[in-house]
């Protein structure tokens, strides 16, 4: 990162330099020692010697990590790793947008490019365990007291499916766009319905994988994931059969 320049003499911030390399240098720590959250980083003392550098220098580093959101103080602990970084742009972007048929339509297709073209993976990797889990999970939905206790399980239920399929980036990306999925998956969860219809797709999805039926997978996850729609504010869907279809979003 270049140095940035003091206005007042024209010659480098070699501290703003100094906090900057350490801020890489404990990122580079972080990655090769493969901390995760809840981990704690290094004391002070310890990181000064680490990086041949001075303590206040340390801890303007820690401040700027704190700031990102990579780490948060902890009493009697120190500095300890967190997502409040992730955390916080995912609930602004969920904050911010719009629901509507264009949100909604961006969004399922996404998940209607990744979640239909599962089923090769799904099936390789699927085991009698998690075919129980994922029934387990459904079998709570129409029980759900609330459209945002119906969202969190619907939610479960699909994270599941994609946990399943083994993709690790997949299922961190789909971890990312929970509180965005959810928030459009709350749509109609207030109706008891509605959560019927969503047991019995989901239903549908896996007895499609119980019975390596492709084209019955496909079929039911599309139907399932346009559903919701006519609970858009803005939708305009003809013909009322349609709109009886609707609601397993």
């Amino acid at each position: 990162m270049p140095a940035r320049m003091n206005t007042a003499s024209d010659l480098p911030d070699t501290k703003a330099s100094a906090v900057d390399e350490v801020v890489m240098q404990i990122r580079a720590m972080i990655r090769d020692r493969h901390m995760g959250i809840g981990d704690v980083l290094p004391g002070e003392v310890e990181l000064a010697e680490m990086f041949a550098t001075s303590r206040g220098t340390i801890r303007e580093a820690i401040r700027t990590l704190k700031a990102y959101g990579i780490a948060e103080s902890r009493q009697k602990l120190g500095a300890v790793l967190t997502d409040g970084h992730n955390t916080a742009m995912q609930d602004l972007f969920a904050f911010a947008m719009e629901v509507s048929t264009d949100a909604f339509q961006d969004i399922q297709g996404f998940r209607r490019l990744t979640e239909m073209n599962l089923f090769d993976l799904l099936v390789a990797h699927l085991d009698a365990e998690t075919l129980a889990r994922l029934d387990a999970i459904n079998a709570a939905i129409p029980a759900a007291t609330s459209a945002d206790e119906a969202s969190e399980r619907d939610f479960a239920f699909h994270m599941a499916l994609v946990s399943a399929a083994g993709n690790r980036t997949l299922t961190q990306t789909y971890g990312m766009l929970q509180p965005v999925i959810r928030r459009l998956m709350m749509a109609g969860k207030t109706k008891r319905s509605t959560l019927d219809h969503v047991f019995a797709e989901h239903q549908a999805i896996v007895e499609a994988l119980r019975s390596h039926d492709r084209i019955g997978f496909a079929y039911h996850m599309d139907r399932h994931l346009s559903a919701g729609l006519v609970f858009m504010p803005d939708a305009r869907i003809p013909g009322s059969r349609q709109s009886e279809e609707m609601g397993r979003a």
